[in-house]
């Protein structure tokens, strides 16, 4: 699926760098974000050196990462808000994929949404209906990303009030190997980002390296 570049906002972390890996294999055009544009292409050059010649991602500060074509927020819950707003001016007409879980630590394993609401609808709020939020990913452990021959069993949750933008994100998905589903309008996120909560629990009681979900009843999402 040809969408232009895809712009990372937290590229350098776990989940962001993760899917960056994912997608570059995939044959897309990669830039990964930071509000420090040397850290960004010091988490470039690692990503790149993994992906061993078979692709390449750019680094790049944060407002430069934005003006890809799809762009993604990988980043902490703290962050969120402000690092969408400081580069608001690149996203207008454009999907945004938020992989926001409102934690909290230490525990994280606790759900804690924010006035017990979505944190993804309140970015929505935020940002203006001339940007297509759209959220995702927030139950697919970062553990195993980066390994391009580990088979990620956790099926991805697709938010958002745009039928089409969720489309885009469900390719999005598929072309990192995994199995995504339209699940409803963007309200409906709370349920995935609580449920990361949920995960983390089980991690932590069954010692698993990275629980996921999985759609039964269907051959086909």
């Amino acid at each position: 699926m040809n969408i232009g570049a895809i712009g990372i906002l937290g590229g350098t972390g776990k989940e962001g760098g993760g899917l960056a890996f994912r997608w570059a294999l995939a044959g897309h055009e990669v830039v990964i974000g930071s509000r420090d544009a040397s850290k960004a292409a010091a988490g470039a050059a690692e990503l790149n050196r993994l992906l061993d010649g078979k692709a390449v991602v750019r680094g790049a500060g944060n407002p430069d990462a934005a003006q890809a074509a799809v762009v993604v927020l990988a980043v902490p819950y703290a962050a969120q808000l402000a690092t969408a707003e400081g580069v608001a001016e690149h996203l207008a007409g454009k999907i945004l994929i938020d992989v926001t879980v409102p934690l909290a630590p230490p525990k994280v394993d606790r759900v804690q949404l924010p006035n017990g609401e979505s944190a993804v609808v309140v970015l929505q709020r935020r940002l203006g209906a001339q940007v297509k939020v759209v959220s995702a990913f927030q139950n697919v452990s970062a553990a195993h990303l980066k390994d391009a021959n580990h088979e990620i069993e956790c099926d991805v949750l697709v938010c958002g009030d745009d039928a089409q933008a969720r489309e885009v994100v469900i390719g999005l998905a598929r072309d990192a190997g995994l199995r995504a589903w339209h699940a409803g309008v963007l309200a409906n996120s709370v349920a995935s980002e609580a449920l990361t909560s949920v995960l983390i629990a089980i991690n932590k009681r069954y010692k698993i390296a990275g629980s996921g979900i999985r759609i039964t009843g269907a051959t086909d999402s």
